[in-house]
């Protein structure tokens, strides 16, 4: 069974650190690229970060670069985002995502299987 389990959400006061896992499973994890997108009430879908399937490259939004880093360990099958000096703005449902896979059990995802989130507030 294919699966994305993110976690680590939270409370945090405004200047703390999270860090966020994604849990992959029924896929192999090393062979796909992955990204953490995150989506604030009555906002778009933002593509927060993305790293390649070896790890070697990385992308930020604007919004976090400096702030946040992506890894993954393929041995443990698990995407993370670190999260640090955040801000009431990046309050928000964060989700993980594997962009390219598209198809699991007969069905198609044009955008990529994606996990159910995770929630982070950021507030004092």
């Amino acid at each position: 069974q294919v699966q994305l389990v993110e976690s680590g959400g939270g409370l945090v006061q405004p200047g703390g650190s999270l860090r966020l896992s994604c849990a992959a499973s029924g896929f192999t994890f090393s062979s796909y690229a992955m990204r953490w997108y995150r989506q604030a009430p009555g906002k778009e879908c933002e593509l927060v970060a993305d790293i390649t399937n070896t790890g070697d490259g990385t992308n930020y939004a604007d919004s976090v670069k400096g702030r946040f880093i992506i890894s993954r360990d393929n041995a443990k099958n698990t995407v993370y985002l670190q999260m640090n000096s955040l801000i009431p703005e990046d309050t928000a449902s964060y989700y993980c995502n594997a962009p390219h896979l598209l198809y699991v059990k007969g069905d198609y995802y044009p955008r990529g299987f994606w996990g159910q989130g995770t929630t982070v507030t950021v507030s004092s």
